[in-house]
């Protein structure tokens, strides 16, 4: 009977609880005031980048279809992708590196979904009012009053949605046509899409799914942990200080009363945007936004005492033992990320603003002379990535071999792919029993001999 009963409770029982929408309450502090400062200046480098101009073009532009991707005064080719694989690496050691400083400075201050959501609770405390109004408001009957707030805050969140879809797609198609083609209603099948693409992803991450990104869909929340020890800040609770937690009249001595300085008020859950209590130590949730830290000072100042109850701390401050901030994972990756720093620099310094490709023609490998000599045809892809147009010329680094005409030249304007036939003789006098030898073009600048660039070939010929 008793087996019954335990299967029919384990057969009720559920393993997935509904979601209960997170309210985080607006809070005011030295830590709120950073983190709204950083998504101004994140906000205002997204949404107002594309708007800049340099030489008469958009200052930022990854144009795909002409495979140029211009970054203010410098113009980036597929060849040069090596430069963006750098930053991606240089991007990830950083982001261990800060981690095994400060913990989730990243996710606290500078993730978009972080960034993006605060704009969006934002506009639901204009609409909607403050925690307790939107509370009742969500418990309440459908009513105009109520379908009114609601209509005004979709109308906003999905406004400003579009908004950043149409930005982020100004920076793959010139913003200032773009904004021409949606006014007059002649955008392409293409821009459409990721427009109303990227504003959906905006829509249902930052303004529905929230903190539901954060604690399942981010696997930084995941591995996190690999990156911290106990020389690591974090945010957290002093658990020393704090306990007993308990209610008390403001101006009694807690401490008769066998009572920390936590009052219990719960203000340090209702202000967190993942809705996790701090108090109960570290959580993967947790995404160092320091919300709490300003929720729980404002408090210790009305009970005057001393803030810091919540506060970044290490676990060996905790434990009353030193912290060392210098330490062997600190040391790595700050050299790896300083080499990798400096080495992009350098590389990028010495990016050379030429390249030259030579590709042989496809239709027919030779061709025999009447004078029995042998000509090949090439066609050089000369890359000018200098910002004013150049003349190049072609010249042979191989004896034996000719061009014809000799020494030809090309005009190739500045951040353009100029596609060059040449001709390539050997004569009767210099067959080899090889069927392929080797020969080196290379072109020139005649106005900048320093601007150089060369290439191998095969050339091709019949065996003896």
């Amino acid at each position: 009977m008793t087996d019954t009963i335990k299967s029919g409770a384990q057969a009720d029982e559920s393993y997935y609880a509904a979601h209960q929408k997170v309210y985080p309450r607006d809070i005011a502090g030295r830590f709120a005031t950073l983190r709204i400062s950083a998504a101004w200046l994140l906000l205002g480098l997204f949404y107002g980048l594309p708007w800049l101009r340099w030489n008469g073009r958009q200052a930022i532009l990854f144009d795909l279809p002409a495979r140029k991707f211009h970054l203010f005064g410098l113009t980036l080719w597929p060849q040069d992708f090596i430069f963006l694989t750098w930053l991606l690496v240089i991007a990830a050691l950083s982001l261990f590196f800060f981690t095994a400083v400060a913990g989730r400075l990243w996710c606290g201050y500078a993730c978009p979904q972080t960034v993006w959501t605060e704009v969006f609770l934002w506009m639901e405390r204009v609409t909607e009012g403050d925690r307790t109004r939107r509370m009742k408001l969500d418990a309440a009957p459908w009513s105009l009053h109520k379908l009114g707030r609601k209509g005004a805050k979709q109308l906003l969140w999905v406004s400003f949605a579009l908004w950043t879809g149409f930005t982020f797609v100004g920076f793959f198609t010139p913003i200032t046509l773009l904004g021409e083609l949606a006014l007059t209603g002649a955008l392409g099948p293409w821009e459409s899409f990721w427009i109303f693409f990227y504003g959906l992803a905006t829509y249902g991450n930052a303004g529905f799914l929230r903190e539901q990104v954060c604690k399942y869909m981010c696997p930084y929340a995941r591995f996190q942990s690999a990156m911290f020890d106990r020389n690591t800040l974090i945010i957290t609770y002093d658990l020393e200080r704090g306990e007993p937690r308990g209610g008390r009249r403001k101006g009694s001595d807690a401490r008769s009363a066998g009572l920390g300085d936590c009052v219990d008020c719960t203000l340090c859950v209702q202000v967190c945007p993942t809705g996790i209590d701090i108090r109960a130590g570290l959580q993967y949730e947790c995404i160092a936004c320091a919300a709490c830290i300003d929720a729980c000072d404002s408090v210790m100042d009305r009970m005057h005492y001393p803030r810091g109850l919540v506060r970044y701390a290490t676990q060996n401050n905790l434990d009353h033992q030193s912290t060392r901030i210098i330490r062997p994972r600190i040391i790595v990756y700050g050299v790896l990320l300083l080499a990798l720093c400096a080495g992009f620099v350098i590389a990028l310094g010495r990016r050379a603003p030429v390249a030259l490709d030579v590709l042989h023609d496809r239709n027919a490998l030779y061709r025999p002379l009447d004078d029995g000599a042998i000509e090949n045809v090439y066609l050089l892809k000369i890359m000018n990535k200098d910002a004013i147009p150049h003349r190049f010329r072609v010249e042979l680094g191989d004896a034996g071999y000719r061009l014809d005409p000799i020494a030809p030249q090309f005009d190739v304007p500045a951040g353009e792919i100029f596609n060059a036939p040449v001709r390539v003789r050997r004569a009767a006098l210099e067959q080899r029993h090889d069927a392929v030898g080797r020969l080196r073009l290379r072109i020139v600048a005649t106005d900048a001999p320093s601007l150089q660039a060369q290439a191998d070939a095969r050339f091709f010929a019949p065996r003896d």
